[in-house]
């Protein structure tokens, strides 16, 4: 029994000696990835190249695989052969550095995500490294982004503008031909835009830029009109004519929604006949100019004009007087509309 616990005794540190050579030889041969391709950022159009070195991995297949932002899986090369059909990828072999380079041409916005270099030992051990290809893009205006803005006057707006692209886009805001914004400035930067307490003199297009360098950007224009009840003015109160001559009277409304405009003389609303023709014509969404065309005055035709004007928010009323001159303005016949400087009103 000494003999046999003697020659135990002389092979165990000899057994331990191989396993641990075994071990280490073993180790030696386990594949790693010695290199990866640090994260790339491209534009659209750019040909970009990611390189994999590897060891001990000549009798491993060695992969690679694109993941992008929905986690989509997508084989693209096993060992040295391309298995993905898009002529604008290449893969080459480098027998001596055992190195793996995959090239693509003409990128595309589809081809950000993650590319991942990847040796397959076995169907559950696999040793990897990744690198990111982000693609500049430039900015898109999102569909939740404010479009156009209705309120009444004295209410709180908020407008709001978002955009997609690489890099993130920057978003600010103006008004149209450069007017002061109601915060102040012409200019503000951010996705929101608050407005306290809107002012008829704040109406108008607003205008969001996305900006992130690349190409021109984005814009998008936002209209933002002020419901107000109607206000109405009068260019001359009191206008003089002589019979059977025409005159033009005129009214200037302003309101929004557009209003109902009507004129009457002694309560009675006015139509288009043989003695009246009503015009009006809208100069923008909130001004509205109104003419009531009086043809071949008769004496009875003499008096007072009202022009009215109304909409949901409330209604407003002008008066014109019209009165007998002895000499016709605009001789010998008022087919055209007067200027203020060329009528001559005789009292």
């Amino acid at each position: 029994m000494s003999r046999f616990k003697l020659m135990a005794d002389n092979l165990l540190p000899a057994l331990l000696l191989f396993v641990a050579l075994s071990s280490a030889v073993q180790a030696q041969r386990t594949p790693t990835i010695t290199y990866i391709t640090q994260e790339q950022i491209k534009d659209i159009g750019d040909t970009v190249e990611f390189e994999c070195s590897v060891k001990n991995a000549k009798e491993y297949n060695v992969l690679f695989i694109k993941s992008d932002y929905d986690l989509d899986r997508v084989f693209l090369s096993t060992g040295s052969t391309l298995v993905i059909k898009d002529s604008r990828f290449s893969l080459r072999y480098d027998p001596n550095s055992s190195t793996y380079k995959l090239q693509i041409k003409d990128i595309k916005e589809t081809d950000a995500g993650t590319y991942t270099c990847q040796v397959l030992i076995s169907t559950v051990h696999k040793v990897s490294a990744n690198v990111n290809l982000s693609v500049r893009r430039p900015p898109v205006i999102s569909n939740n982004s404010t479009r156009s803005i209705v309120v009444s006057e004295g209410s709180e707006v908020q407008m709001e503008c978002y955009a997609s692209g690489y890099p993130t886009p920057t978003i600010t805001w103006r008004r149209e031909n450069n007017a002061s914004l109601p915060t102040d400035g012409v200019v503000y930067e951010g996705n929101i835009l608050r407005i306290k307490s809107l002012k008829k003199e704040d109406r108008g297009v607003y205008i969001c830029v996305a900006d992130n360098g690349v190409s021109e950007g984005d814009r998008r224009n936002i209209n933002v009109e002020v419901e107000m009840a109607p206000v109405i003015t009068v260019p001359r109160p009191r206008m003089g004519q002589a019979l059977q001559y025409d005159i033009y009277l005129k009214c200037h409304i302003e309101a929004y929604p557009p209003p109902v405009i009507v004129w009457s003389k002694d309560d009675i609303q006015l139509a288009n006949n043989e003695h009246y023709i009503v015009s009006n014509f809208a100069t923008a969404d909130e001004y509205t100019d109104s003419t009531l065309r009086v043809i071949t005055i008769e004496k009875g035709q003499y008096g007072d004009y009202v022009c009215k004007a109304t909409n949901r928010l409330g209604h407003a009323e002008a008066r014109v007087n019209l009165f007998e001159a002895f000499v016709p303005v605009c001789p010998p016949v008022c087919e055209n509309l007067y200027s203020d400087e060329a009528v001559k009103i005789v009292v």
